[in-house]
C-alpha cells in the first residue's frame, strides 16, 4: 500500500491537486488488509488543471491518456475515468473524475485525513468507499467487494453515518447487495 501511495499521491499533492484515496485502499484503511496492485482516486480537475496534471506525472515514467482523452472524461458528468500507470512497477491508479456526480461531492465535503508513514492522506469517507463497493457488486458480482465492506463494518462500524448509508442504499437500489453484505 505505500508504494502505491508513494508512487501516485506525491505528484498529486506536489501539484496540489484535491484527491481522495477509495476503492480496495480505502477499505483497507477502514477494515483489513488484502492484497492490491492498484489504487483509486476521485481527482477534482478544471480544465486549465489538465496541463498541471500531466506534468505530475512525467511520460518517462508515467503511463497517462493524452490531454484531449483527459479533457473529455473530465466533462463527462458522471463516471469520467481513466488510469494511470507506473511504467517502472507497473503499478495503477484508476482515477474516477469528480464530474457533477453528488456522492463525489457529498465525499469531498466529508474527507477523512488518516496518518499513513507519517503523513496525512485523504481519503474518501466510509459510508463512501460502502455505497460504491455494493455498485461495482451489483455490476460485476466480485465477492471481495462484500467482504471489504463486511470488514468495514466490522472495524469502523459504529463510526458509520447509518441513518445516511440506509437513505442511500434504499435510493441507489441496493437493498439485496447490502443484506448480502451484512451477513457476511
Amino acid at each position: 500500500m505505500i508504494e502505491l501511495l508513494d508512487v501516485f499521491i506525491d505528484p498529486l499533492e506536489r501539484h496540489g491537486f484535491h484527491y481522495l484515496v477509495t476503492g480496495s485502499i480505502g477499505a483497507m484503511a477502514y477494515g483489513e488488509p488484502r492484497l492490491t496492485n492498484d489504487i483509486d482516486l476521485i481527482l477534482e480537475i478544471q480544465s486549465e488543471e489538465v496541463a498541471s496534471l500531466i506534468r505530475a506525472f512525467p511520460e518517462s515514467d508515467f503511463y497517462l491518456p493524452p490531454f484531449d482523452v483527459i479533457q473529455s472524461e473530465r466533462v463527462r458528468m458522471q463516471r469520467g475515468h481513466f488510469n494511470i500507470i507506473h511504467l517502472e512497477t507497473m503499478l495503477k491508479a484508476d482515477v474516477y473524475l469528480a464530474g457533477a456526480d453528488p456522492l463525489h461531492r457529498w465525499a469531498f465535503q466529508h474527507v477523512v485525513h488518516m496518518e499513513i508513514e507519517g503523513r496525512q492522506i485523504a481519503f474518501a469517507p466510509s459510508e463512501y468507499i460502502i455505497l460504491r463497493k455494493l455498485e461495482f457488486f451489483e455490476e460485476g458480482g466480485s465477492e471481495k467487494h462484500l467482504r471489504d465492506i463486511a470488514a468495514m463494518m466490522q472495524e469502523s462500524g459504529p463510526e458509520i453515518d447509518a441513518v445516511f448509508l440506509a437513505q442511500e442504499v434504499l435510493e441507489r437500489g441496493l437493498s439485496a447487495a447490502w443484506q448480502r453484505a451484512t451477513k457476511l
